[in-house]
Order: C-alpha cells, then structure tokens, then sequence
C-alpha cells in the first residue's frame, strides 16, 4: 500500500471517462474480438468515502466497503441505510504503518457472520495481523476478535496483502517483504519466512487454541527450512489478487520497484522471481541473473504514461458486457486505467506465455481495488475521492 501511497507525487490526473476500443493482441487460435466500449459510472447512490481500499457484495443485496482508516461500512446498492460494519480504528496504525489493508467475507458468512480483516496493527514492534470478527445484526462484536496470525514485519513499507477464499474453502493471503525497495533482508526468496509469499491455510474451524491449520497438499509441507503455510512466493508487494470463478486460478498484481509492474497468475508452489528478477528480465538490466525455474509474470509494464503501481483486478464473467467475459482486468494508481488482458491458453498453472494489455478505460481516480457484485459485475475503487465506479457498457 505504501508503495501507491508514494506514487501520489508521479501522479498524471486523467480527466473524464476517456473510452477506448481497441483490438487485443492476437491468441493462437486467431484474432479475438475486439473490446467492447466501456464506461464508467458512480456506483453505490455516489455515496463517497475515506481513503477506501476494498468493496464488495454483501447479504440482502448490500454491499461492504471498507477504509484504509478502519471502518467497514454496509450500505444497499442505492447509498441508502449505510451503517459501520466494523469499526478498527484502535487496533491499527495508519500513521507509520499502512492500516486496514484488507476484508473478506467468510464462504459461510450467512451462517457464522465471520468477517476477516487483514491489518497493520497500532504500537510497537511493527507487526500485520490477520484477525476474525463475528457479526450480529450487521455489526461486529468488538469482544469477537480472534488474532488467527501475527505477522512481525521488519518495517512498515511493502506490507501488501489481500485476504480471498479460494473455491476449496481455504484462505489465501497475500504479503510483501516487508521492507524496502530492492528487498535487503533478501525475504522473497526465502523459504522461511511468510513475507513475500501467498500463504494458504485452513480456517474452517480456528480458535484461540489452535488458530488455523495447515493444508496437508501446500506445496512446502515436510520442507526442511520451509514454512508449511506457504503457497507460493517471490513477491514483492502483492497488492491486491482474486481467483477466476471458472476454472479458480488465481491472479495476483505485484508492485514492482524499478521500471516493471507485474501481473501474475500464481502458480502451486511456484517462484515468482522477487528479488532476482523484475517483469520479464533482472532486477539490475545490467547485471546477469539466474532465473531458472522462476515463472515469470503473464505481462509487465513500466512508468510511461503516468503509470507507477499495479493494482491487480479480476476475471471478468459477468453477464452485461459479453465481449469481456474471460478478461481479466486491472489498474494502475496513479494513471486511473483500467486495463484488459486475454488470458494466455493453459489450465491454472502459468503457462509463461507472454500477453500484452490494452487500455479499455481511463478516469477512474487512484485505483487502489477492484470488487464484484452478487452479480459478477466490476466495481472499481477510487482511493483519493472515495468514489466507487461500475463498469458498464457504452
């Protein structure tokens, strides 16, 4: 998050709803259809908020959205009934570290009423905590709250994080380094520690006790010198990731440092590269690397245009706008794009197979997250001016 914080000063402002048509690259199987015209308009009554960082379908019709302050809010599709969900505010720092980072609803919410956050926790050491919430009549029980994982971070930048469910029940979370930079404590390629990596952990039945368990089938399981939670590592900030409703894989933005943002698709067990490579090539151009057995990101792009930061998206499938159904979409903070990229061919373990994005739609603010409704419809959030946008069809 800090990363999008700090790209505030290289912002180029895009004004208006500018609409792009334009053909994706060419697929084996021959030309795709062109993108269809896209707009953006105010979703949720225009209703505006502070500094928010993720939104989402809620029961009842509703929808979620929370701040990087701490509050979560629900509100219904019209801006109307909105009340504070959650309510962090003395449990996280936004002063030095990066606040609320992420929510998510449990896949048995309706039943439990369990709510996740993921969040840079108030005094000192520096640490990011992973907690669980119950919720009773659309408010959370302040006495509720269960610490399922304390992270210690060496510092408070390159915290990323995003909390998904994956279709298997399990909770996937994605973590920085946790450091600066170029990634001087060297932790995206270590093992050993949880920063840098995607971990994957059981939560179907956490308590004080025994707070998550490990999936038998991670990749890392009996590893000497591996943590058992990992699922996937060589990041260096992921901000932001989310599973296709078809097919489940999973895709992931990485803040990149010197000139190439990354969209991944995470691949079980897989090394994504950080810190030895960067996009497609080193981290230092100039200096030779050994990226053997890394797997490199679908595409990567630099700071032309206005462009600083990545903010991963989604797969799109809904059902209003045909022509993007099996796009996956995405951003950058500080250009307002959103961007389409076909998915190269393959099952769900990235097939390295490079694929260039175009722009489908600028205007939308600082994007710092993209949501779905019950619907699969895109909601784009808009960081600076607390707007929400929905992506429609022109």
């Amino acid at each position: 998050m800090t990363d999008h914080l700090a790209s505030l000063g290289r912002r180029a402002w895009l004004p208006g709803l500018l609409v792009a048509s334009v053909l994706l690259a060419a697929c084996k199987d021959g030309e795709p259809p062109p993108l269809p015209l896209v707009a953006l308009e105010p979703a949720l009554g225009g209703e505006r908020f502070d500094r928010p960082i993720e939104v989402g379908a809620y029961p009842g019709g509703r929808f979620f959205v929370a701040e990087q302050g701490g509050l979560v809010h629900v509100l219904r599709a019209d801006g109307s009934d909105r009340r504070v969900l959650l309510d962090l505010r003395e449990h996280i720092d936004v002063e030095k570290g990066e606040g609320l980072l992420s929510v998510a609803l449990d896949p048995g919410y309706e039943r439990n009423g369990y709510l996740w956050a993921y969040y840079f926790a108030a005094g000192e050491p520096p640490r990011s905590v992973l907690a669980r919430f119950e919720v009773v009549e659309d408010a959370v029980d302040p006495a509720t709250r269960l610490e399922v994982l304390v992270l210690p971070q060496p510092g408070y930048n390159q915290n990323g994080g995003a909390i998904r469910f994956g279709s298997d029940g399990m909770l996937y979370l994605s973590l920085g380094d946790g450091s600066a930079a170029t990634d001087p404590f060297e932790n995206g390629q270590d093992l050993g520690t949880l920063l840098g990596s995607v971990i994957r952990i059981d939560v179907r039945e956490s308590s004080a006790a025994e707070p998550y368990a490990v999936p038998p089938d991670n990749p890392f399981v009996g590893v000497e010198g591996a943590r058992d939670e990992i699922w996937a590592y060589g990041f260096r900030n992921p901000w932001r990731m989310s599973f296709d409703p078809e097919g489940g894989a999973l895709w992931l933005g990485d803040v990149g440092f010197i000139d190439n943002e990354e969209v991944n698709r995470v691949g079980r067990g897989a090394n994504h590269g950080w810190n030895v490579a960067e996009g497609f090539g080193c981290l230092t151009p100039a200096r030779e690397c050994d990226t053997t057995g890394m797997t490199p990101p679908v595409t990567a792009y630099g700071h032309d245009a206005g462009r600083c930061s990545v903010t991963g998206g989604v797969v799109y499938r809904g059902d209003a706008i045909e022509a993007l159904r099996g796009v996956y979409l995405f951003g950058d903070f500080c250009s307002g794009e959103v961007f389409a990229l076909r998915p190269p061919a393959g099952d769900a373990e990235p097939p390295g197979e490079r694929t260039e994005p175009v722009v489908l739609v600028a205007g939308a603010g600082l994007v710092v997250s993209f949501g779905l409704d019950a619907d699969g419809e895109v909601l784009v959030v808009d960081y600076v001016d607390g707007a929400i946008w929905r992506l429609t069809a022109r």
